[in-house]
């Protein structure tokens, strides 16, 4: 059990090492949008729908490896002075509470990103590209969040046998 959880965790550290840079894609299409805006007057169709495309899948796949490193913003004036099987049970209990969060997400979200896919649904703006790919990033995220909730829940009783 602790290498699967191991190895779900490597596997959301990378992809949230290769989801980070994301964040300079879409810091360089709003820079050309506002060098064409205001110094062509000819802003383009597609650099900030293209830059809200990548925002979520930027935003959601770096959640899973978060939970694991504690990145995301959290209230532990319990769990930072517990110790012991105390500590072990609220540690538990955040990560099932994660776990119950990734399959409400994943079972209100993939019916709507497969009805997407399949009716080859599109944005309806002046450029109009598909948007499942990027509905399709909220269920995958939420797959992954389920799977490094599940990891976390490893990692603690592993921390409290040792």
């Amino acid at each position: 059990m602790f290498q699967a959880a191991r190895a779900i965790t490597t596997f959301n550290r990378w992809t949230f090492e290769a989801t980070k840079w994301l964040v300079y894609v879409i810091a360089a299409l709003m820079l050309f949008e506002v060098i064409s805006r205001y110094s062509f007057h000819s802003p383009t169709s597609w650099g900030p729908e293209l830059a809200t495309l990548l925002f979520g899948p930027f935003f959601l796949m770096g959640g899973p490896y978060l939970l694991h490193s504690g990145g995301h913003v959290a209230v532990d004036i319990l769990s930072a002075s517990a110790q012991g099987r105390l500590r072990t049970v609220l540690a538990v209990m955040a990560a099932l509470l994660a776990l119950l969060f990734g399959l409400i997400l994943l079972r209100f979200s993939l019916p709507l990103a497969w009805q997407a896919y399949e009716y080859g649904e599109t944005s309806y703006s002046a450029w109009n590209p598909i948007i499942w790919p990027a509905k399709m990033v909220l269920p995958l995220a939420a797959i992954l969040l389920v799977l490094q909730s599940l990891a976390e829940v490893v990692f603690a009783l592993k921390e409290r046998a040792a």
